[in-house]
């Protein structure tokens, strides 16, 4: 079942059991995918594609906490942490930090960088090899970290 596909299921079964706030998260998330869908007409929108979209809105979700805690409205935050719990079901798994780590050593010593200069190609080439399951912001930290 690809992945557009589970997103309808949920769609319907959220209607069916009456869950308003899951339904609500969903249909956000297929409207997001359509429109994506609509901006990369004639080819059509591939799984990757699809995953680029939940992790797009999954990082808006993310900042939008902060700046809700920052303003201190508990129930705005409540409501975006539901929507991310929700959008994190979508997404692949994630590696653990050792693992990012390991490949991050890996690249760095495949690569022959020293410097900060370097720290886009190796960013580029982690990226490649953890093939999305790695956040771009732990990633970002660790080759900053080693490479100072």
């Amino acid at each position: 079942m690809s992945l557009r596909e589970k997103i309808l299921e949920d769609i319907k079964s959220a209607m069916k059991s009456k869950e308003a706030d899951r339904l609500s998260a969903v249909r956000f998330l297929q409207a997001a995918i359509k429109n994506r869908e609509i901006e990369l007409r004639p080819n059509a929108i591939t799984e990757q594609d699809v995953i680029g979209v939940i992790k797009k809105m999954a990082k808006q979700r993310k900042d939008s906490i902060s700046e809700f805690e920052k303003a201190g409205r508990n129930d705005l935050v409540d409501k975006e942490k539901f929507e991310l719990k929700v959008l994190e079901e979508y997404l692949p798994q994630q590696m653990s930090q050792e693992q990012v780590t390991t490949i991050v050593s890996e690249v760095i010593a495949a690569i022959g960088a020293t410097s900060m200069k370097q720290m886009g190609a190796v960013i580029k080439e982690v990226m490649n090899k953890t093939g999305g399951q790695a956040d771009g912001k732990m990633i970002s930290d660790l080759v900053k970290s080693k490479l100072q």
